[in-house]
């Protein structure tokens, strides 16, 4: 069973995943920063690859992708850094980035190097539905890669059930249509938001995702979710800090206040 997959059937709530860049703070520091959230308890890990035109991310995740990209960061370098991160990572393991640097390295090279390396699927936020459906899909199939798509509070109720009907593993429920960025609560339209969602009874988990830095949006997020996506806190410690295990103590602690 794709470990996506697997961890859902296993937790039902309260799900913690984070994201960070790779190639930041450092080129190789990757794997590091896999290996401590894995050993700190996080339930699931989005890396991200840099793109010099990160379109839904706000400015702290744009910093660190471009720092990354100087840093030298391309997913053959990548995907040579995670070679053995299954040795001793059993949690799973999400690919997010943009169409442009996948497209230029061969969709079916990149999924046959993600099964390889162990990465379980993806998230690739301007890939068009159709042509995911048409021409993505069915080779991120073959390689048994879930594609991620993600969902915004514009999202009519009958796209959403499109994509609960064509998608497998979670939907990604962006907070907002804003893009990615820290916040300390989620307003009364976010709250609707999520209500309707829940209450359309989805086949496939939500997890969600923009915004959630404390312990009010991450209860918030948890309450109205299987669980919750932090990036942009999280990739600010380690920019600070410099230190994985040092960033994520200080997370989970942020996450407690």
């Amino acid at each position: 069973m794709n470990r996506i997959n697997q961890l859902f059937a296993t937790k039902k709530q309260g799900i913690l995943s984070l994201y960070f860049c790779a190639g930041h703070p450092t080129l190789d520091s990757a794997p590091h920063i896999i290996r401590t959230l894995a050993q700190r308890g996080i339930d699931m890990i989005e890396v991200g690859i840099p793109f010099s035109d990160p379109m839904a991310d706000g400015p702290v995740i744009q910093n660190a992708a471009t720092q990354a990209l100087r840093n030298g960061m391309t997913l053959r370098t990548l995907f040579s850094q995670l070679e053995d991160i299954r040795h001793d990572v059993s949690i799973p393991l999400i690919l997010m980035g943009y169409l442009n640097p996948i497209m230029h390295f061969g969709f079916e090279q990149f999924c046959q190097r993600c099964t390889e390396v162990g990465i379980d699927g993806m998230i690739i936020p301007d890939l068009p539905f159709r042509d995911y459906l048409d021409t993505y899909k069915p080779v991120a199939d073959r390689y048994n890669l879930r594609i991620i798509m993600l969902i915004t509070p514009e999202t009519s109720d009958e796209r959403i059930r499109f994509i609960d009907e064509h998608t497998d593993g979670f939907i990604y429920m962006v907070s907002s249509a804003a893009t990615t960025g820290a916040q300390t609560s989620f307003d009364e339209a976010k709250q609707a938001y999520f209500n309707r969602i829940a209450a359309m009874q989805l086949q496939h988990p939500c997890m969600i995702g923009f915004g959630i830095s404390n312990r009010q949006t991450l209860q918030s997020a948890q309450a109205n979710a299987a669980g919750a996506i932090i990036g942009s806190k999280f990739v600010s410690l380690l920019s600070s800090t410099g230190d994985p295990a040092q960033a994520t103590d200080q997370l989970l602690e942020a996450l407690k206040n």
